[in-house]
């Protein structure tokens, strides 16, 4: 009698976790709200991590004192993502240590789904995994929309991966991010929260907000499949 297999989603943020544009997406941001005010705005102080797309265009525009509205937030997204392909050729990004690695173990695998799940607006979260090759690994995504809540996108998710797989036991859901934000979003839809210390936010500080596990960047392909129970080899094709 054949054994079922157990199914296993892996929730993936994109900035920090992924990958780094090193600013390409802050560029794009300042020649969009150039395109509207018709004057240059310096967004380098600007905190970006964790926050939506939606949440990031609401600041830019009360910090250009402009009003917040929809329809600003709308124009100035529009105009981000007109603004982000060609912006991101000329930023010295990368994809981190260990994710194509891994990507590679999981893309034949039956057993495991990979999904996005990011505050970026679809087009601009695709731009990216496009620019750095890694759109083919995520067919699936869950992307801000006009959301300003994390957990939400991270409903929605879930019930991307359960429409695809249906029901999944809880311990076999994991959300990989690099800020309380994406731990916040684990937790809220029960899953496990592996939290990577690429970015501003320290080992401890993640530590300290709930994660399931913490590392300092993405191990082995074979430390990673153990972690997530899947391991190395199983269940392809």
């Amino acid at each position: 009698m054949k054994t079922e297999q157990m199914k296993t989603v892996l929730f993936w943020d994109i900035d920090g976790t992924l990958l780094n544009t090193k600013g390409a997406g802050r560029l794009a941001m300042e020649e969009a709200i150039a395109d509207l005010t018709g004057e240059r705005a310096d967004l380098s102080s600007l905190n970006m991590g964790g926050l939506t797309d939606w949440d990031i265009c609401s600041q830019i525009l009360e910090q250009c004192g402009l009003e917040a509205t929809a329809e600003n937030i709308e124009k100035l997204q529009n105009r981000y993502v007109e603004h982000l392909p060609e912006m991101l050729p000329r930023c010295p990004g990368y994809v981190l240590a260990g994710v194509r690695e891994i990507l590679e173990q999981l893309r034949d695998r039956t057993d495991v789904l990979s999904v996005v799940l990011t505050g970026n607006m679809e087009a601009g979260g695709r731009a990216k995994l496009a620019h750095y090759g890694l759109d083919s690994h995520f067919p699936l995504g869950a992307f801000s929309g006009r959301s300003r809540d994390r957990v939400e996108i991270a409903k929605r998710a879930l019930i991307l991966a359960q429409q695809q797989l249906g029901k999944v036991s809880p311990d076999r859901l994991y959300v990989i991010g690099d800020t309380p934000h994406d731990v916040r979003c684990g937790r809220a839809i029960g899953a496990r929260a592996i939290a990577i210390a690429s970015g501003h936010h320290s080992v401890e500080e993640l530590r300290n907000c709930g994660s399931w596990s913490v590392w300092n960047a993405l191990p082995h392909p074979r430390q990673f499949l153990e972690t997530v129970g899947v391991g190395l080899g199983k269940a392809v094709g």
